[in-house]
């Protein structure tokens, strides 16, 4: 078959009708091709054009000057026309709002970006937090502890349903009687005794962001920086709200101030001091709540535990035998037991033993049947498990006894 149009020509007679028909298919064939190549090309040049203006876009950010960061100080009018600011630099200046600045409020603390040549205020920035406290925002291990994983500690569960979750959950209750609802709750009492596992389970029931922060980690070489790390800890609650705010080991920071005091012991003072003023400064029926956690409630100081601060202080025990028996079944619903396992029996064997001793206690007993491989958890393996984890505990307490 031709392929050109000279070809048609030196082939056949124009006038032959068939000619014709087979000369317009074609011509219909090159134009379908033709427009095919056309939509290609068109979606290149497309692509290239928006590669261009993206390219053009970041030549043009990487021609801007850089901005100076700086803190709002103080305004000098009710249109906050003019504003005096501490530059990151240094000194502080009197500067003017950019017109393309879109919020209209500046308050003091914020912190804005300035024009290098001008000074005037081009944008806000957001808070700044150091990933220190950022990371002591705990998000994935709250909402498995609900209140039926804590046994054997039905008053003390009720006591922080009144202070801590009735006040987030129904804060009309307390508007329409008239009283400020509670700010502050301190747990203490020995280690294991489930002081930690509360503090979560009421954050899960009220739905609420669970801080946790232990008290060395505020202790820090700097002098001011255990109080900043105080001070933003307590902004990114206030930002999380409803926030439960956990304090665990709180002696480390809050023990009582001495008269003669090292260096040290001066910059724990500083941070406990912000931390007083801290727990003053929330609002009357704020979203955030906070609890201490210690196992020397003697050792305190007591402008920490005046009403205002703490309002109720709530006491875990060494579990007695019925929250022993509770704890147990707590902790071996989930296991695979022998019929005759007694759970009473264990109870009269663990006398002393905390809420953490038996997790052990069970935890134990799993893996000496899996040793004697084994399916099911028998009487053996948890008596087993009590001789080791019970004297494991003893041989600790008479070790810490000759170092206290």
């Amino acid at each position: 078959m031709p392929t050109t149009t000279d070809d048609y020509k030196e082939e056949k007679d124009p006038k032959d009708k068939q000619y014709l028909i087979n000369y317009v298919e074609h011509l219909e064939k090159r134009i379908r091709k033709l427009e095919n190549e056309k939509q290609l090309i068109d979606s290149q040049r497309l692509r290239l054009e928006k590669e261009l203006h993206d390219l053009r876009n970041e030549i043009d950010l990487l021609r801007e000057p850089p901005l100076i960061t700086a803190t709002v100080i103080d305004t000098l009018d009710e249109h906050e026309k003019r504003v005096i600011i501490k530059s990151s630099t240094g000194p502080d200046f009197v500067v003017h709002k950019s017109k393309n600045l879109k919020i209209h409020k500046l308050d003091p603390g914020m912190q804005v970006a300035l024009n290098q040549r001008t000074y005037a205020i081009m944008e806000v920035l957001p808070t700044k937090l150091d990933p220190f406290v950022k990371g002591m925002e705990m998000v994935d291990s709250i909402p498995d502890i609900t209140y039926d994983d804590v046994g054997g500690l039905e008053e003390q569960i009720q006591e922080v349903k009144e202070v801590v979750e009735l006040p987030l959950k129904k804060p009309e209750l307390f508007k329409k009687v008239g009283i400020e609802p509670p700010k502050g709750v301190l747990f203490f009492g020995p280690p294991g005794t489930g002081k930690t596992l509360l503090a979560k389970a009421v954050a899960h029931e009220t739905q609420a962001t669970f801080i946790r922060i232990i008290g060395s980690e505020l202790v820090q070489k700097f002098i001011g920086e255990g109080a900043r790390y105080v001070r933003e800890i307590f902004n990114l609650a206030r930002d999380k709200a409803p926030t439960i705010l956990f304090l665990d080991e709180l002696d480390a920071i809050a023990a009582v101030r001495m008269e003669d005091a090292t260096s040290g012991d001066r910059e724990v003072q500083r941070t406990l001091m912000q931390l007083l003023s801290e727990l003053d400064g929330f609002d009357q029926r704020g979203d955030v709540k906070f609890i201490g956690a210690t196992n020397r409630v003697d050792i305190l100081d007591p402008a920490l535990l005046r009403p205002g601060r703490f309002d109720r202080i709530i006491e875990f025990p060494m579990p007695n035998e019925e929250s022993r028996l509770a704890i147990f079944k707590v902790h071996t619903r989930n296991l695979t037991l022998e019929k005759d396992v007694n759970l009473e029996n264990l109870v009269n064997l663990t006398d002393g033993a905390t809420g953490a001793d038996i997790k052990a206690i069970c935890t134990e007993a799993g893996m000496f049947a899996i040793k004697g491989d084994a399916e099911v958890i028998t009487q053996a393996d948890f008596i087993n498990a009590v001789n080791k984890v019970l004297k494991k505990s003893k041989i600790e307490s008479s070790e810490s006894q000759l170092f206290t």
